[in-house]
């Protein structure tokens, strides 16, 4: 029914009047009131307690037509972050039912409007701001008068924008929500448009999820400092910076070095993490799947000479296979060959006319093409080798048409001191970096922190994201078959902490790698809570709305904040529930009187009329009027919770600076290295 509460307060007068009898009887029970002491003690404290209860419901109306113009500050110190090894803490919030659906439409309806604007002194004070702000020697008066302080009456509203009456139909009940930790393995899809508090909520559960001592990821497309810094300040508040490394392409110069493709359960991974990277869409994938049987070509053969795979070695043998060939045939024909072999390919080498041969083969190295010619007569055969020969058999000019776009990816991938860092010469005792290996990070819940430096160059952030997740998929298999002890002599299995993955920007991420990740990786301990704008930005990055769709299914927990797209919107309020609510019709009735004996001229009646109807809980365009910091959530299994997340205080661990980073870990850089 109704929540009456947009009304003028009535309760204070009949408060104030028991009140005041109250008092009276207790200071003069015989001389106004002829009635016994003790009886005047027991009426007077019922009067009070009546009074103090209407007092307390004329409060409770003031505070809720105050609170749906303006809530209450909400502020946290990222060391009042309250961290539980049970729950996951979200924000300060509460469970959204028909009553809060109620009051929105009571809110809604043109009679409450004065009840939810500022009053004339506040609107004045605004006013005089804005005139003194222009006024040269009375600036700072303005500014005291805009001040966000306790000390301020007057200060304005914060400017987070959007519709305060979604949290303030429900800031009377709001308390600390939180999630149970068993639900994390079903993942966490945060929605947000730009700038509305989707970097704050990253750092409230990365705050949480380092103290807990798990392993922590957190992959971050554009770069964001604030978030690096936050990962930083928490891993030394929770004594932990020894097992804390950055991945940053925009800071090559400190950052750790990783092998995108160095790390794989099966060899196909490389090829796959390579070509994955091209377009697809068209004719393109016939290019797609040369470039990707190319590639495992290589990296076979790199593999089975003992040498691991890079992006800086695939580039090479990509445009030149020559080497690699003749390489690895030497250590086949070394390995099946018994007697010498080297003579009888000399000779071969030494009869060959170079007007005989094919127009694929002119130009070609003879040393390269005697061994091929050893090995076809003599009948030998061998997987790797076949397909080296089948790449050196291409004519060069059409085996660079079918590699166009896998080499300037190559190109971007290992150019400049990027390129060093994702090839990493493992030899080099004169490189301090450490190199990633997940399953180390794994084993010492390690904290990881990836930014991938988009705005510079968003080719090369997808490539290394992509196979960063293409990479953590494998793990997780190896996790589900052998635990993390795999290699670890007399290691027994223990429990091992979940490991936590934030992306953030999620749609630059994904890939078709993803999707074995969140339907599979569960059960390995990996987590994932994935940040984006909107849903159709996954469609777009995936580029199948199927699997998009796919994707969105495998989040079981959703937190939904501002969004400016009305299909985003509808993947919460479609799965809410519809509620019946009532709404008031005021109806006047004039009634002739047509009898004209009677002294009665007409009849009037006025009344309001009550009328249940059926809605949606909450709609898409409440969605779209979120203010800043505030979100929706579906938790627990589908039920609906109303947000806001605390506004950051101060810390004292926060870092300066880049530079205390960077010579942080310069300095742990060097003594690893001793």
């Amino acid at each position: 029914m109704f929540d009456n509460r947009l009304r003028p307060v009535f309760e204070f007068l009949p408060a104030s009047v028991a009140m005041l009898s109250a008092l009276a009887l207790l200071v003069f029970p015989q001389d106004l009131f002829p009635i016994m002491p003790l009886l005047a003690w027991i009426v007077a404290a019922l009067l009070g307690a009546w009074g103090l209860c209407r007092f307390l419901q004329g409060a409770a109306v003031i505070r809720y037509q105050t609170q749906l113009r303006q809530l209450p500050r909400y502020r946290l110190a990222p060391r009042q972050i309250p961290t539980s090894n049970s729950q996951l803490f979200l924000g300060l919030g509460f469970r959204w039912s028909q009553r809060h659906t109620q009051r929105l439409v009571e809110a809604r309806h043109p009679d409450a409007r004065r009840y939810l604007q500022h009053g004339l002194l506040f609107r004045g004070v605004r006013r005089l701001e804005q005139i003194l702000d222009g006024a040269a020697g009375l600036r700072w008066l303005a500014r005291m008068l805009r001040a966000d302080a306790w000390w301020n009456p007057f200060r304005p509203s914060p400017a987070v924008g959007g519709d305060p009456l979604l949290h303030g139909v429900g800031a009377a009940e709001e308390a600390p929500v939180s999630m149970n930790l068993d639900e994390r393995n079903g993942h966490t899809l945060v929605v947000g448009t730009t700038r509305v508090g989707k970097t704050r909520e990253a750092e409230i559960l990365v705050t949480q999820d380092i103290r807990r001592g798990e392993t922590v990821v957190v992959i971050d497309p554009k770069g964001d400092l604030d978030l690096l810094m936050r990962c930083y300040a928490e891993a030394k508040r929770a004594g932990r910076l020894d097992t804390f490394q950055i991945i940053h392409l925009g800071f090559p110069e400190w950052s750790a070095r990783y092998n995108p493709v160095g790390d794989f359960g099966r060899i196909t991974e490389v090829a796959s993490r390579t070509a994955t990277q091209l377009p697809s869409a068209g004719n393109s994938a016939a290019f797609r799947e040369f470039a990707w049987r190319f590639t495992n070509v290589v990296a076979r053969a790199l593999v089975g000479l003992g040498r691991r795979p890079d992006y800086r070695a695939i580039a090479r043998h990509v445009t030149n296979i020559e080497p690699l060939l003749i390489d690895y045939y030497e250590w086949w024909l070394d390995k099946i060959m018994l007697g010498d072999w080297r003579e009888a390919v000399q000779t071969i080498e030494s009869n060959i006319e170079p007007k005989n041969l094919t127009l694929s083969h002119r130009g070609r190295d003879h040393y390269a093409l005697a061994l091929i010619r050893f090995a076809n007569e003599r009948g030998l055969y061998d997987p790797v080798a076949d397909g080296l020969r089948s790449a050196f058999d291409y004519d060069k000019t059409y085996f660079d048409k079918l590699t166009a776009s896998l080499l300037p990816l190559l190109e971007k991938l290992t150019s400049g001191p990027v390129g060093e860092l994702l090839a990493p010469r493992y030899a080099d005792l004169n490189d301090d970096r450490p190199i990633l290996d997940w399953m180390r990070v794994i084993r010492e819940n390690g904290i990881v922190y990836v930014g991938l430096d988009a705005l510079s160059d968003p080719d090369v952030a997808s490539a290394v994201g992509n196979s960063m997740f293409a990479d953590l998929t494998s793990v997780a298999g190896r996790l589900y078959k052998h635990g993390d002890t795999q290699g670890l002599p007399q290691a027994r299995s223990h429990r091992r902490a979940p490991c936590v993955v934030h992306a953030d920007e999620f749609a630059e991420l994904v890939g078709q790698e993803f999707i074995p990740l969140l339907n599979k990786a569960g059960g390995a301990g990996i987590q994932v809570t994935a940040y984006t704008q909107t849903t159709a930005d996954i469609e777009a990055g995936i580029g199948d709305r199927a699997k998009a769709g796919q994707i969105l299914g495998n989040f079981n927990t959703l937190l939904m904040l501002r969004v400016r797209n009305e299909h985003t919107a509808r993947v919460l309020t479609e799965h809410l529930p519809r509620v019946r609510v009532f709404t008031k019709t005021a109806e006047s009735r004039v009634t002739d009187n047509n009898e004209p004996d009677t002294p009665v001229d007409f009849i009037s009646q006025n009344a309001d009329r009550l009328m249940e109807t059926d809605t949606e809980m909450l709609m898409p365009a409440d969605v779209m009027a979120l203010p800043k910091g505030q979100c929706f959530a579906l938790l627990h299994g589908g039920h609906l919770y109303k947000l806001r997340m605390p506004l950051p205080g101060k810390d004292r661990c926060m870092p300066s600076g880049l530079d205390e980073i960077r010579t942080e870990c310069l300095v742990r850089y060097a003594g690893c290295q001793q």
